[in-house]
């Protein structure tokens, strides 16, 4: 499918497909999910210049393919891969959040990097670290944000610094649609997240309140998550006005996993089955998690302990303002 093909699907009217077979519903997920990644790639390739299209089309698309997963059974797409989430930040992105963090020019941050970021560790530690970030995490019902529901949002607000704590923290739960009461919210055995808690809730995307609150949160301040590329991806298809602020340049968010792997030298030497650079192994190394104790995979319980952790490194290799 090429661009011109996949504009013209996203425009077209479409009624979910609650009574096709099994044949038609794969074909229309396979369809939308193609024409997503499509529009999302001449999307992030047009930043700098002008927007190539409205970029509500694509969120209306993803929410157009969620009624389609639903209707096939989104507990039968758990091994089919994807395309809407991004493997990782951009180089680009993994430049800003560095500059953002030490308040310089991204110019300076990527001339140290070097060539394919070959020297980003020691652009890390080139100057001081400070200001104020906000922490963010999600739990969702699934891998790819064109087929699931953000059912939980926790964040906070830090000052970067070795001796501040955690502020204004904020905790919510998001509905699901009423079919899910029956089947069980999909990952419960990750995030363990029940009905009860969903209950009654408001789907995140008919959410408009807690959407104008997060975009103004996310362009006000530089964003840390671990793994920031998929909350990135899911704030694309879900937060109305994100891709736009994004494409932008009014939201930097800083990936604390690039930031473990790059920073933190353990990383180089401990076997990949131990996933060293996973917030739970590397909050053990930094003891802001005991050995006895697990990551909860809850939205704001996993920013407090990935700002604990972060500051723990950061405190560690001298990096905060001196």
């Amino acid at each position: 499918m090429n661009l011109s093909e996949a504009l013209e699907r996203a425009n077209a009217f479409s009624l979910p497909g609650f009574f096709m077979d099994d044949a038609t519903l794969t074909a229309d997920r396979a369809a939308n999910e193609d024409a997503i990644s499509q529009l999302l790639a001449a999307w992030r390739s047009s930043f700098g210049t002008d927007d190539p299209f409205d970029f509500e089309i694509v969120r209306a698309l993803a929410d157009r393919n969620r009624a389609t997963c639903d209707s096939f059974g989104i507990e039968r797409l758990q091994n089919v891969r994807g395309t809407s989430l991004a493997p990782r930040l951009s180089d680009e992105d993994l430049i800003r959040g560095v500059a953002a963090m030490q308040h310089r020019n991204p110019k300076i941050v990527a001339k140290e990097a070097g060539l394919g970021l070959n020297e980003l560790t020691m652009a890390y530690l080139a100057a001081p670290i400070s200001g104020m970030v906000v922490g963010i995490d999600i739990e969702t019902t699934s891998r790819e944000p064109d087929r699931g529901y953000i059912v939980n949002v926790g964040l906070e607000f830090m000052q970067l610094a070795a001796d501040t704590q955690p502020t204004n923290p904020y905790f919510a739960y998001c509905g699901l649609p009423n079919m899910y009461k029956e089947k069980g919210v999909p990952l419960a055995h990750i995030h363990h997240i029940s009905w009860s808690d969903v209950e009654d809730k408001t789907p995140f995307r008919e959410d408009k309140k807690m959407q104008a609150a997060l975009l103004a949160t996310l362009t006000r301040f530089p964003y840390m998550a671990h793994n920031a590329a998929f909350e990135d991806s899911w704030f694309m298809l879900h937060i109305d006005g994100y891709a736009e602020a994004r494409k932008e340049g009014k939201i930097v968010p800083i990936d604390t996993r690039d930031i473990c792997r790059r920073v933190d030298p353990e990383t180089k030497i401990l076997p990949h089955e131990q996933r060293p650079a996973s917030l739970e192994s590397w909050a053990r190394r930094r003891k802001t998690l005991a050995a006895g104790q697990s990551e909860k995979h809850l939205g704001l319980e996993d920013v407090d302990l990935m700002f604990r952790t972060v500051q723990a490194e950061f405190t560690l290799r001298n990096m905060f303002s001196r």
